[in-house]
């Protein structure tokens, strides 16, 4: 596990690795959670970056029938 430090502006350095492997890019803008005593970085996705990701996607048993 990779260990990062706060500075004095509370500012932190995402590990190269990481970037590389999430492709996170300089100026991109990440998402921040908290949850209990984690913090959660999610990099955000451009709509022209999802495009066609659901294609061919299976979601039968995700949805309810419709019954008329």
């Amino acid at each position: 596990m990779d260990q990062v430090t706060v500075s004095s502006k509370y500012q932190v350095v995402i590990p190269s690795e990481i970037r590389r492997r999430l492709n996170i890019k300089n100026g991109q803008k990440l998402r921040i959670r908290a949850k209990d005593e984690t913090i959660i970085l999610v990099p955000e996705c451009s709509l022209e970056s999802m495009k066609g990701f659901v294609q061919g996607i299976d979601i039968s048993g995700y949805r309810e029938e419709v019954v008329y």
